[in-house]
C-alpha cells in the first residue's frame, strides 16, 4: 500500500514561482474542497506527473510549465511504501528526475526510460494506467471497470491482486530466452564448423601417413636396390679364380726367366755368327799365323750353323713361350684391374648402406597434427555439452513461459479469487436492491441472469442499472 505524506510544487500549470506544500499525512483521510479552478484537480495532476511523467488530465507536458515564469517547473512527492520512505522529485526546463529511498538518492539507469520502469514496476507497482483505474478515480479520466475491454479489466484486477510480477517474469523470462536461442544458434553453427575442421584435420593426416608410407616404401626400395646391386657385385667377383695375385707374381717370374733365356739366346747367337764369319772370312789364324784347312773351315761352319740351328729354335721356342706368357700375362692384370673395380664397386655400395642403414626415413611429422586433432575433440564434446545446456534451457524457458501465459499461473490465481469476487458482487447488488445473478469468468467476461434465467450483458441495462454494477 502506498501512504502518500507530502505534495510540494511549484512553477506547475497556474502556480507560480512560491513552493506550495500540501500535507497529506494529518490525518487517516484528507478531503480538499474549493471553487472551480482553484487548484484541486492541479493536486491530482502533480501527484501523476511526479510519479509517472504524465498529469492527471489531457495535458501536453509544454503546457505543464507556468506560462509565465516559462521555467523551473518542479513537483516532490513523498510517500511510504514497503516499509521504505521514498521521494520523487521531477522537473521540467531543467529537466530533473531523481528518486530517493530513505533519504538517498537511488543510481539513475542508462535512461530515463529505465528510471521510469524501475519505479513503477519496484516501487509503485502500477502503470500510469492503473493509477487511474485504482488510486484516482476522476470523472475526466476514470472509465468504470465494466466499460473496459475485457483484458483492459483483467489488468486492474492483476493491479490489485499484486500478481503483474508474473507479467515481468514472462518479459525477463522471454529476454533469457532469447539470449538461449541466440546461444545455440551460434553452438550448433560452432559445433558444424567444428566437425568440418576435424574432418578436414583427419584428411590432412591421412594426406601425412600417405607422405610418411611413400618416404619409408622409397627408403626401403633404395636399401633393396643397393643390397642386390652388392649381391650381384659379388655374384661377378665370385667367377674369378682364386689366386690370381700369385699367378701373377709366377707369370711375372717365367716372363723374367724367359727374358733371360732369350738374352742367352741372342748372345749365343751374336757368338756363333761372329765365328762363322771369322771361319769364312780367316784363312789362317791371326793369333798364331797358323792356316785353317778348308776342311777345318768347312767342319767349323757346318758345325756352327748347326748350333746356330739350334739356338735359332731356342730362340723361336722362348718368344713363343714368352708371348703365351704376356698373353697370360695381360690376361691376369685385366682380371685383377676387373676384381679391384668389382671390389671398389663393393666397397661403394656398402658404404652407401651403411649410411642407408644408420640414416633414419625422413618422416612428415604427424604428431602436432595428432595432438591438435584431439583438442579439437575435445572442444566438440564442450561446444556439444553448451548446445545442449542451452537447448535445455530454452525447453526449460519454453515451459515456463507456457506457466507465466495469461492461461497459466495468473489465470490459476484469479480462479481462486474470481467465486469471492462473485460473490461480493452479487451481494452488494442486492444490497443496492438490483437482483441478478452477476458472473464473471476467467476472461472477465461477463454473464448476467435475471431471476427468470434471461441471459443479459452489460450494455443491455439502463444507466441507472450500469451505475450499480
Amino acid at each position: 500500500m502506498i501512504l502518500f505524506k507530502e505534495l510540494t510544487y511549484k512553477n506547475f500549470l497556474s502556480t507560480g514561482n512560491n513552493p506550495i506544500k500540501i500535507d497529506l499525512n494529518k490525518s487517516r483521510s484528507t478531503l480538499i474542497v474549493g471553487t472551480n479552478g482553484t487548484g484541486k484537480s492541479t493536486i491530482l495532476d502533480a501527484i501523476s506527473f511526479a510519479l509517472f511523467n504524465k498529469p492527471h488530465r489531457n495535458v501536453k507536458r509544454g503546457g505543464l510549465v507556468n506560462s509565465v515564469n516559462g521555467k523551473a517547473c518542479e513537483v516532490t512527492i513523498e510517500f511510504e511504501t514497503a516499509g521504505h520512505n521514498w521521494k520523487v522529485l521531477r522537473g521540467i526546463k531543467p529537466n530533473k528526475f531523481e528518486v530517493y529511498q530513505d533519504g538517498n538518492m537511488i543510481d539513475q539507469q542508462t535512461n530515463v526510460r529505465d528510471y521510469q520502469k524501475f519505479l513503477e514496476q519496484n516501487i509503485l507497482k502500477l502503470n500510469h494506467k492503473s493509477f487511474h483505474q485504482i488510486v484516482v478515480l476522476g470523472s475526466s479520466s476514470f472509465i468504470p471497470f465494466m466499460q473496459l475491454k475485457a483484458w483492459d479489466r483483467r489488468d486492474v484486477i492483476e493491479d490489485l491482486l499484486d500478481i503483474g510480477v508474473f507479467s515481468k517474469m514472462k518479459t525477463v523470462l522471454k529476454q533469457r530466452n532469447n539470449i538461449q536461442k541466440d546461444l545455440a544458434k551460434t553452438n550448433r553453427i560452432a559445433l558444424n564448423n567444428q566437425k568440418d575442421k576435424i574432418e578436414y584435420q583427419k584428411k590432412h593426416i591421412t594426406q601425412l601417413e600417405s607422405i610418411n608410407e611413400d618416404a619409408k616404401k622409397s627408403f626401403d626400395e633404395e636399401i633393396k636396390d643397393t643390397q642386390e646391386k652388392i649381391d650381384s657385385l659379388k655374384t661377378k667377383l665370385d667367377k674369378y679364380p682364386i689366386g690370381l695375385r700369385g699367378t701373377l707374381n709366377s707369370l711375372r717370374k717365367v716372363r723374367e726367366g724367359l727374358n733371360t733365356e732369350k738374352g742367352k739366346h741372342t748372345h749365343s747367337m751374336k757368338e756363333l755368327v761372329g765365328k762363322a764369319k771369322f771361319f769364312e772370312v780367316n784363312t789362317a789364324c791371326p793369333t798364331c799365323t797358323q792356316d785353317i784347312s778348308e776342311d777345318l773351315k768347312t767342319s767349323m761352319l757346318t758345325d756352327v750353323k748347326t748350333q746356330a740351328r739350334q739356338t735359332q729354335e731356342d730362340i723361336d721356342l722362348n718368344k713363343t713361350k714368352y708371348d703365351e706368357t704376356i698373353k697370360t700375362l695381360d690376361g691376369v692384370q685385366t682380371q685383377i684391374s676387373e676384381m679391384a673395380d668389382i671390389s671398389s664397386e663393393i666397397s661403394t655400395y656398402t658404404g652407401t648402406m651403411a649410411k642407408l642403414v644408420n640414416k633414419q626415413v625422413k618422416e612428415v611429422d604427424i604428431d602436432v597434427p595428432s595432438k591438435e586433432l584431439v583438442d579439437m575433440t575435445y572442444d566438440l564434446i564442450d561446444i556439444q555439452d553448451n548446445l545442449t545446456e542451452a537447448e535445455d534451457q530454452v525447453l526449460y524457458n519454453n515451459i515456463a513461459a507456457e506457466m507465466l501465459k495469461d492461461t497459466g499461473i495468473r489465470t490459476k490465481i484469479i480462479r481462486e479469487y474470481l467465486p469471492a469476487m462473485n460473490a461480493l458482487i452479487n451481494k452488494y447488488l442486492q444490497t443496492l436492491e438490483f437482483f441478478v445473478a452477476f458472473h464473471l469468468n476467467e476472461n472477465f467476461e461477463e454473464s448476467i441472469k435475471s431471476r427468470h434465467r434471461d441471459e443479459f450483458v452489460y450494455a443491455n441495462f439502463s444507466e441507472g442499472e450500469k451505475m450499480r454494477i
